[in-house]
């Protein structure tokens, strides 16, 4: 390489010397920034509170200001806790199942055919409606023979008294002797007697085709039809699975609805009777009604390790809906004391 190529490679000193003051001064920058950093940042006595944006210069010039914030934070806290635990003086949130409270299936009480059902799931029945009729047929049958019979009787009680009247008559002249006398008026007695039986046989057949008509007994919902028309029903299960039905309809008052809970053991403390609740439906979150523990039952269930406490509904209405589930939650966390319960 010529030496003239040597020279322009090489770098002239003055170049050199403006080079290393300007890193020079790059170094300081960076220094002086790093020094602001970390004079900031060390923490102080009176930096109890850190507040970050605009109002950073006046909470710094107040150091009253932000204890002030500090203590009023810290005595917050403790009720944002017990709020959270017990909101609404809630002791205790259970889910449970909406139920009927009491749930009625309609039987019948002899065996025979249902010829009628005038109802279907989820129709609203009165009190004393006709729902279901029963083949009637051989009772009546029984009837007007019960009734042919009881005439019959009637007319041999008529002539046992004829003839009693005339043989008294003939006793009285001494014509016919006392004994004839005695069996005319046995005769007599005899057929009062068969009068009052077949009466009776008669408001029996009578009864029977009373039963053949099923009336609702309260004011409810037809919860579930049982049977079909033409089909066999009976009083008495017969076993297995292909035996007569036993029921005909299930019915439930819609305004009798109560909530059944299981309850672990850790929180039966919490509920008493009489104890005021909230239920709010599972599907209906918006909603909310009262109610009282109504039942609690008397023994617990070992499997489970849960007790069984049911919630009567002050004020049902149509959003609630039997065996739907539903959250209750139990007011008051104090069962009264015995003392007061007694008094």
């Amino acid at each position: 390489m010529s030496s003239d190529k040597i020279k322009d490679l090489r770098i002239d000193s003055s170049a050199k010397e403006r080079r290393s003051g300007f890193t020079w001064v790059i170094y300081l920058l960076v220094a002086l920034l790093t020094a602001g950093a970390i004079y900031y940042a060390w923490p102080r006595k009176d930096d109890d509170v850190r507040v970050v944006g605009q109002k950073a210069a006046a909470k710094a010039t107040s150091p009253a200001a932000a204890k002030s914030s500090v203590a009023e934070t810290q005595a917050s806290a403790p009720k944002a806790a017990q709020g959270a635990t017990e909101p609404d003086g809630i002791a205790l949130t259970v889910s449970g199942y909406i139920i009927a409270r009491e749930r009625i299936e309609l039987s019948p009480r002899f065996m025979g055919m249902v010829s009628w059902i005038g109802v279907k799931k989820g129709d609203t029945v009165t009190n004393g409606q006709v729902v279901v009729l029963l083949d009637s047929a051989e009772y009546k049958a029984r009837l007007r023979e019960t009734e042919g019979r009881l005439s019959a009787a009637k007319v041999a009680l008529e002539r046992a008294q004829l003839n009693f009247e005339r043989v008294s008559r003939l006793a009285g002249d001494n014509i016919e002797s006392k004994q004839l006398e005695d069996d005319a008026r046995l005769n007599v007695a005899a057929a009062r007697a068969t009068i009052s039986e077949i009466e009776g046989q008669l408001d029996l057949i009578k009864t029977y085709i009373e039963w053949t008509v099923i009336r609702a007994p309260i004011n409810g919902v037809v919860l579930e039809k049982l049977v079909d028309p033409n089909e066999l029903v009976t009083p008495q299960s017969f076993g297995g699975t292909r035996g007569p039905s036993t029921a005909l309809i299930a019915l439930a008052d819609p305004k009798d609805l109560q909530v059944e809970c299981d309850l672990n053991e850790a929180d039966v403390a919490r509920v008493f009777l009489n104890q005021s609740c909230r239920v709010t439906p599972e599907a209906y979150g918006d909603k909310h009604y009262e109610g009282f523990v109504a039942e609690i039952a008397p023994e617990a269930n070992r499997q489970k390790g849960t007790l069984q406490v049911k919630v009567q509904i002050k004020n049902p209405d149509r959003f609630l809906t039997p065996e739907l589930s539903a959250r209750v939650d139990f007011l008051g966390s104090q069962a009264p004391s015995t003392t007061t319960a007694q008094k």
